[in-house]
């Protein structure tokens, strides 16, 4: 899953609200038809065993102080995963050369390494307990462009191998493109649009959605192209506007999104837009 937006439109909040790390003010989170947010402080200890999160910068989330192999077994420790130092020390070698590392790197402290390695380590971190599901909170943004794509085809390769759901924060859509199977587009804290891959990049619904998309260099085309930027800047969340968050940026704002927020409009295999140029008054050509 992708979750996609410009910064701060709630990505990384939504993200950590699944994991408690922020509580949630409302609403619920359902994980395996449980509510999370019911959950004890010891019960959902127990839950971060299943679920897991890589942050934005590798460095500020290690502790400088610790040799990397100190910091994995941290996890092991915590959820009582290894009978003996032996078998902790293997599972570190095993997760280490799992993300491309190898044995010898569990001796050194974090500043030997570079950002790109800093981000592997992050990784075997969340793989340690064997998680149900992944959140990779812009994993990639602070790397340059290969590292960035072997970061990406190694949490690919890495979801194949483990079976587990990924849930891909970014706000570089070029990205989700290349790894998620379902995406969801966030605006001003709230999910604005959700379809397939092929329906964000092919068939947007949102008028937010086709403006991201045309600030994209596109390569599946021979045609020119210009980019365009979106005018104006995200609505202050403490004072939210009436109606639709985005109707004071979008080319096609009529009368009632000023006024009231749209409903959700349900398309075609999940595919789903809030916007009220899919009622049927809009369709007609009314501009109330």
């Amino acid at each position: 899953l992708g979750v996609v937006g410009e910064s701060g439109c709630g990505k990384s909040t939504l993200g950590r609200t699944i994991l408690r790390l922020h509580e949630p003010t409302e609403g619920q989170v359902v994980y395996r038809g449980k509510n999370l947010a019911e959950y004890g402080r010891e019960e959902m200890r127990q839950m971060r065993r299943e679920l897991q999160i890589i942050f934005q910068d590798p460095y500020s989330s290690l502790d400088p102080k610790m040799k990397v192999g100190d910091i994995i077994a941290e996890g092991l420790k915590a959820h009582h995963m290894c009978r003996s130092r032996e078998e902790e020390q293997a599972r570190v070698k095993e997760l280490l050369e799992t993300v491309g590392l190898n044995a010898e790197h569990a001796t050194r402290y974090v500043h030997e390494f570079s950002g790109g390695q800093r981000q592997r380590i992050m990784i075997a971190i969340a793989l340690a307990c064997q998680p149900r599901l992944l959140i990779a909170d812009e994993p990639t943004t602070a790397l340059d462009v290969t590292i960035q794509a072997d970061i990406i085809d190694l949490l690919k390769d890495i979801q194949k191998e483990f079976g587990m759901a990924v849930i891909m924060i970014t706000h570089d859509l070029g990205i989700v493109a290349n790894i998620a199977k379902k995406i969801i587009v966030m605006y001003a804290g709230k999910v604005v649009e959700t379809g397939s891959s092929q329906d964000i990049f092919y068939r947007p619904r949102h008028p937010y959605t086709k403006a991201l998309l045309r600030a994209v260099p596109r390569l599946d085309t021979e045609e020119e192209q210009s980019l365009e930027s979106i005018e104006g800047t995200p609505p202050n969340m403490i004072d939210p506007p009436a109606g639709c968050a985005f109707s004071t940026r979008c080319s096609q704002c009529m009368r009632i999104c000023q006024k009231s927020e749209p409903p959700m409009f349900e398309f075609e295999d999940g595919h789903t837009a809030q916007c009220w140029l899919y009622h049927p008054m809009a369709a007609q050509g009314n501009e109330e």
